[in-house]
C-alpha cells in the first residue's frame, strides 16, 4: 500500500507594501488589506516569529516611551506644540547626530557655539525615502535660500535632521537639492525627548507638495529604495512611523538693545574650528550665549510640516513663497498657523527700520556738514 503524500506547506512571497516607503507603514506590522506591494528582499514574512525577533533586535537600542511615542498608533496624533523647556534642552544638548561622513556632532553645536548663527531653525524630517518630506525640502530650498537668510539683520540658518542611516545623507541631498546641512539621528533620541510622535496617518494634502500626487511620492520613494538594495541600505532609511517637526532656536536674552551683528567678526570665525562643548576656549572668551526654542511645530501626520508662509513669517523673511496652482490649498496655507511661540521676527523688523533711519540721519548730517 503506497504511503499517503503530505501536502506541502504554502510559502508566501516576501513583500513590502508600497505605502511603507512614503506613508510610514511599519513593515513589522500586520499587512494592510488590499495594499499594493513590491518585493525588496526581506527574509522573513510579516508576522512570523523571525520577523518579530528581528524587530526586537533592531529596536533594542532605540528609546521607546509609550507616553510620547505609542508604538502602534495609526491615526492622526493629537500632540501639542508646547515649547521645550530649558531643562529638556540641557538634557539633550550633548546627544549626538551624525553627518554624511559618519562624524558625530553634539546637538547643541548645531545651534550654539562661537561659529554658529544666532538663530537656527532645525527641521526634523521622517525617514530618508519619504517622498513627502523630500518635496517639502525642495519647496523650502526654492522659497528660503541661504542668500535670503544672509540679508536678515541677525545671522540665521537652517539645519535638517533625519532618522535614518548617515550613509543615505548624500543621496538624500542629491535628490532634494537641499542647500542646508543634513544630519542623522538613527537612535531617534532627539525625536523622543522633543516630543515628536509616531503615526501612519497621512492627513490632508499640504500646499508644499506642489500638486504632486500620492502615487508620485510613493513611486519616488520605492525607486530610491530599490537603488539602495545593492548597498544594503534599503532597510536603513529610518523608522517609517516617525514624524518630525520644526524648532527655532534663538538667543535667550536678545532684545532691541542687543547688538544686531554676530558676537565675532567673520574673519575671526574662520581662524578656528567650531566649538562643540560651548565651554571657554583658548582665547579666554566667555561661554557661548544661551539659546532657547522660541517657536516650534510638531507634525501630527506624515505630511504635516509647517507651510512656507508660516516658516517665512517666523524667520522674518519677506513674502510667502511661490504660490501653487491649487488656490484653495494656497489660501489655506496663507491663513493657517500650525506652530506655537513668538520668534524675534517682529523685533528684527523694528531693528531694520531703526537701522535704516539711523543711516538716513547719518547721511543727512554728512550732507549738512559738507554744505
Amino acid at each position: 500500500m503506497a504511503s499517503e503524500k503530505k501536502p506541502l506547506a504554502k510559502v508566501e512571497p516576501v513583500t513590502i507594501p508600497v505605502s511603507d516607503i512614503s506613508n510610514g507603514v511599519d513593515t513589522a506590522d500586520k499587512p494592510t488589506k488590499d495594499a499594493k506591494s513590491t518585493t525588496i528582499g526581506e527574509t522573513s514574512a510579516p508576522g512570523s516569529k523571525d520577523a518579530k525577533s528581528a524587530e526586537q533586535a533592531t529596536t533594542t537600542d532605540q528609546p521607546h516611551d509609550d507616553s510620547v511615542n505609542p508604538q502602534d498608533f495609526q491615526g492622526e496624533v493629537q500632540t501639542n506644540n508646547d515649547l521645550p523647556t530649558i531643562e529638556t534642552l540641557r538634557k539633550i544638548e550633548m546627544y549626538t547626530v551624525l553627518d554624511s561622513d559618519g562624524k558625530t556632532h553634539t546637538f547643541k553645536s548645531l545651534y550654539a557655539g562661537h561659529n554658529s548663527p544666532r538663530r537656527v531653525l532645525i527641521i526634523f524630517i521622517r525617514h530618508f525615502f519619504c517622498g513627502n518630506c523630500q518635496e517639502y525640502l525642495r519647496t523650502l530650498s526654492a522659497s528660503v535660500t541661504p542668500d535670503a537668510l544672509l540679508q536678515l539683520p541677525i545671522s540665521t540658518f537652517i539645519a535638517v535632521i533625519g532618522c535614518g542611516a548617515p550613509e543615505l545623507i548624500n543621496s538624500y541631498v542629491k535628490e532634494t537639492g537641499c542647500p542646508f546641512p543634513v544630519y542623522a539621528d538613527p537612535t531617534r533620541r532627539l525625536y523622543t525627548e522633543l516630543g515628536m510622535v509616531r503615526t501612519l496617518a497621512m492627513g490632508s494634502r499640504p500646499a508644499y507638495l506642489q500638486g504632486k500626487s500620492l502615487a508620485h511620492t510613493v513611486v519616488s520613494g520605492v525607486v530610491q529604495g530599490l537603488k539602495q538594495v545593492k548597498s544594503g541600505l534599503v532597510m536603513k532609511m529610518g523608522d517609517q512611523k516617525q514624524v518630525g517637526g520644526e524648532f527655532l532656536f534663538e538667543p535667550a536674552t536678545l532684545t532691541l538693545d542687543t547688538p544686531v551683528t554676530t558676537p565675532r567678526s567673520e574673519e575671526e570665525k574662520k581662524l578656528e574650528p567650531p566649538s562643540e562643548d560651548g565651554k571657554q576656549d583658548n582665547h579666554g572668551e566667555p561661554p557661548v550665549e544661551e539659546k532657547r526654542v522660541t517657536w516650534c511645530h510638531r507634525m501630527r501626520t506624515t505630511r504635516d510640516h509647517a507651510e512656507m508662509p508660516e516658516l517665512m513669517e517666523v524667520l522674518g523673511l519677506d513674502g510667502n513663497g511661490a504660490p501653487i496652482k491649487d488656490k484653495k490649498r494656497w489660501e489655506k496655507a496663507l491663513k493657517t498657523r500650525k506652530g506655537t511661540g513668538l520668534s524675534m521676527a517682529s523685533q528684527m523688523s523694528r531693528m531694520s527700520i531703526d537701522t535704516r533711519h539711523s543711516i538716513s540721519d547719518t547721511k543727512a548730517q554728512e550732507l549738512h556738514t559738507l554744505s
